[in-house]
């Protein structure tokens, strides 16, 4: 069972990650986020931070789409994020060697390619888009 500190120890782990300050987890590589606390709004209420569910980038729609069917109970996804790739993620339905993965294959898609093709490689880019 994973929780919020497995998220913050994996995602600080890897090159050139910055957490941004929330109230939850925001973690970006190049300006780029990859995963970061679920921030559940309900109409009428105030915006909740979930630290017990991230939003993870997957890529794209294929790939979100297996996640959501093969294992619907780890992954979910609101109408909020139709159309965007990226997944909501049950941390405590996932080891922490799972999520390892899963933590490492979303910076991956987000880091610049030299910078994932090297880890010490240094990025000049800053281009911000998701997250």
């Amino acid at each position: 069972m994973a929780d919020a500190d497995d998220v913050r120890r994996l995602a600080l782990a890897l090159p050139h990650v910055v957490e941004i300050d929330s109230d939850g987890f925001d973690f970006r590589v190049a300006d780029k986020g990859f995963i970061w606390s679920y921030p559940e709004r309900t109409p009428g209420m105030s915006r909740l931070i979930r630290t017990d569910i991230a939003v993870l980038f997957v890529g794209d729609e294929a790939e979100k789409q297996a996640l959501l069917l093969g294992e619907p109970a780890v992954f979910f996804t609101t109408p909020a994020y139709e159309g965007l790739p990226l997944v909501m993620l049950r941390l405590a339905e996932v080891d922490v060697d799972r999520l390892a993965e899963l933590v490492t294959d979303a910076w991956l898609m987000r880091a610049p390619a030299r910078l994932a093709g090297d880890p010490d490689a240094v990025d000049d880019s800053s281009s911000a888009d998701l997250g």
